[in-house]
């Protein structure tokens, strides 16, 4: 651009051009900007361009029309053939259409078949069969016909309990019940297993410009600092997270240990009075309906604080509807995302960090006990367990009662 147009000026031409574009058509445009160009004179062109975003061709397309008006087809608002062609009668809509699903309504023997179906594959594939197409066409066919560019998404559960919405209808029933009279109600689960080091963590966070941080390109686990297992429990009532950071096995020991240290850290500064707890967990893992050593835990832990403990579990399969899924886990991976636990401190000093704009607070402690596994409960020991299982499904409906001893 010449040196006479400054930056002012440019945004002069700016300013009278988007207050008439709307009202131009294609035509109107180049003309409208070829006339601005040729009163500026030298670097009208490269002004006008910088103002408007016009290609150089279209300010100089318009610059021929201004002097050849004479023989310009006022009918038309490009040259005879000008344009994009239309593919919609040539087969390619069809063929391409056979292409995307080989599977369901094409040829299963496509070469496609286990190849990805980008556009420019799609392309090709559609030109070795006789059809001249750009990628660029492909694309805009795709999306006429409804294709979009999606990833997989987790949906099928598997098969489904003839019960499953009964079952979350009675969750919900007791855990707004339990609210309603001041009782706690939480939300249990253990996360993934993380590992401890110099490793990847998914995800991305703001480093200076070309000094991403090093970590190593293996995930082999290292042998002296391990993995570590978070135990969480979500107050639904209170929105706030507790995490006990495990560094021996994920046992039902464990779990119920972590929901002790919950009680006297935390849940009972808000429910001094409460008569009864609720817990919703999955129905597999450490709290899992069928694991002997989870009652039994439980029993002690009911005698110890005098509180009826009202288990309700998730149907098979059906665990990510678990409210510390979405309400606790979600939020603790957002908050470390992009950086390496390179200790268990930094695992701990995460999750508490951890908050949300809807006022999610969380506090977290390491747990170093050493959990032993494959501990069994003998049938005598568990029948001594004061349980007591409700009406509907009382394998996963159940309370235990503390023992008077």
């Amino acid at each position: 651009m010449s040196a006479l147009y400054k930056e002012s000026v440019i945004n002069q031409i700016r300013d009278k051009y988007l207050s008439v574009v709307f009202c131009l058509n294609e035509r109107g445009r180049r003309i409208w900007a070829a006339t601005e160009a040729k009163s500026l004179g030298r670097g009208g062109i490269s002004a006008v361009m910088k103002a408007t975003r016009m290609s150089s061709s279209t300010v100089n397309n318009g610059l021929k029309e201004l002097e050849n008006l004479e023989k310009v087809d006022k009918s038309r608002l490009r040259k005879t053939g000008g344009g994009r062609k239309s593919l919609k009668n040539t087969g390619i809509v069809k063929a391409l259409d056979l292409l995307v699903e080989p599977t369901s309504r094409g040829d299963p023997e496509s070469s496609l078949r286990w190849t990805s179906k980008s556009v420019r594959n799609l392309a090709e594939e559609l030109q070795t069969k006789g059809y001249e197409v750009s990628f660029r066409s492909v694309s805009t066919i795709l999306k006429d016909l409804g294709y979009s560019l999606q990833s997989n998404k987790k949906m099928n559960e598997g098969s489904s309990h003839v019960d499953r919405d009964a079952q979350f209808r009675y969750i919900n029933q007791t855990v707004e019940q339990a609210i309603e009279d001041g009782n706690p109600s939480i939300s249990v689960d253990t996360k993934k297993k993380e590992l401890i080091g110099n490793f990847k963590n998914h995800g991305s966070r703001y480093e200076p410009k070309g000094k991403p941080t090093r970590v190593n390109t293996h995930d082999f686990p290292d042998k002296n600092l391990g993995k570590v297992a978070p135990y969480g429990i979500y107050d639904i009532g209170q929105n706030a997270g507790w995490v006990s950071v495990g560094v021996s096995s994920d046992t039902a020991e464990f779990a119920v240990n972590s929901i002790r240290t919950w009680w006297y850290k935390m849940g009972k500064l808000f429910y001094s009075k409460s008569k009864e707890l609720v817990i919703t967990a999955d129905c597999g893992g450490s709290n899992g309906y069928r694991v002997k050593l989870w009652k039994y835990e439980l029993q002690k832990f009911a005698n110890e604080i005098g509180l009826m403990i009202k288990v309700r579990h998730f149907p098979p399969g059906t665990s990510k509807w678990n409210k510390i899924e979405h309400r606790l886990f979600s939020y603790i991976s957002k908050n470390w995302r992009g950086e390496p636990l390179i200790t268990k401190e930094t695992v701990v000093n995460l999750i508490g960090s951890t908050k949300t704009k809807g006022g999610l607070k969380v506090m977290s402690v390491l747990d170093e006990n050493n959990y032993e596994k494959g501990i069994t409960i003998s049938e005598e020991d568990f029948a001594k367990i004061h349980i007591k299982g409700d009406e509907f499904h009382p394998e996963w409906n159940y309370t235990i009662l503390p023992q008077i001893v």
